[in-house]
């Protein structure tokens, strides 16, 4: 039986288990959502604008075609998550001390994202455009640059990546040591850090 779409503006969706009680379809504006678990929860077609998400769970949920339109992130676990199968119409997010482990971006359109103090290992940035983001205070281990775009992005105080500068496009992209010494991992040197 097909529910009608809802629509929630200035809504406050606390300590709500989702993986037990049905999310409704429909479209959020303006809807904070703390400490909510969505973990493995379908979030196919739904619209979230200029929504907050804080301390929930969202891993493994399903955001195919998903709106994400001036959405922020903070404190929240986000493990292997899909934001390559979000609708890419206004695509716009932030987070802030979020985990995103195994997630994937690819081909996304993220320019000016901030990604803060957030656990970003294993995640595919594959062909992603990164035009002016800030990646502030994130881990990086192991995670998947290949023709991204990253001009003009500051991974000064970001850590543990590692990409091939001749297969992406870094212009203008900002860098500290000893993290820039990443884009030379594929030539399998040594360099001494004294």
């Amino acid at each position: 039986m097909e529910t009608k779409p809802v629509y929630k503006t200035e809504e406050t969706f606390a300590n709500i288990d989702f993986t037990k009680s049905l999310f409704a379809k429909g479209e959020y504006e303006n809807c904070s959502f703390l400490n909510c678990n969505f973990s493995d929860t379908d979030l196919s077609q739904i619209k979230f604008s200029e929504c907050e998400f804080t301390a929930c769970n969202l891993s493994l949920a399903k955001l195919a075609d998903v709106a994400l339109r001036g959405v922020k992130f903070k404190e929240c676990k986000m493990l292997g998550l899909r934001f390559d199968q979000c609708n890419t119409l206004g695509l716009a997010v932030g987070f802030d001390q979020c985990a995103l482990n195994h997630s994937s971006f690819y081909k996304a359109k993220l320019k000016k994202t901030v990604f803060k103090n957030s656990q970003l290992q294993e995640v595919d940035f594959t062909e992603c455009d990164l035009t002016g983001s800030l990646f502030d205070a994130c881990d990086l281990m192991r995670a998947t640059f290949e023709n991204s775009i990253l001009e003009k992005t500051d991974l000064r105080t970001s850590f543990n990546y590692s990409f091939d500068p001749q297969i992406n496009r870094i212009k203008k992209a900002k860098f500290s040591l000893p993290g820039v010494l990443g884009l030379l991992d594929k030539y399998d040197i040594e360099i001494d850090r004294t």
